[in-house]
């Protein structure tokens, strides 16, 4: 039976990086909301940086059960300086499982 990973900067060291530069006090009037943020990492990292954090994030919501107070508990320990609402955990989710497929294409980009 292997054992699961402690909720540390040093196992989750591309999430720590992510929730510093983007989950940070100042969320709301740099993306909006975290959703928002969520996407706009997803825009702007190149794939060796978009797909670590998405499976970092993966593991960690699975390993607190996506149980929101677990949850914001662990990013918080990661370097996350906002909570999420209930309802944002999973568009964070969807975001993150979309980098995993594909880099999305840039709005705006060619306007």
């Amino acid at each position: 039976m292997t054992s699961k990973p402690e909720i540390t900067a040093t196992n989750f060291p591309a999430l720590h990086t992510f929730l510093r530069g983007y989950f940070h006090e100042d969320v709301a009037d740099e993306y909006g909301t975290p959703p928002e943020a969520a996407d706009q990492f997803c825009e702007d990292a190149e794939t060796d940086e978009r797909i670590p954090v998405a499976k970092e994030w993966q593991q960690v919501v699975e390993l607190t059960a996506a149980q929101p107070l677990a949850l914001n508990a662990a990013l918080k320990k990661l370097g996350s300086a906002i909570r999420l609402k209930d309802e944002q955990i999973p568009q964070v989710s969807a975001i993150f499982a979309r980098c995993l497929a594909v880099k999305p294409h840039r709005r705006g980009a060619s306007e």
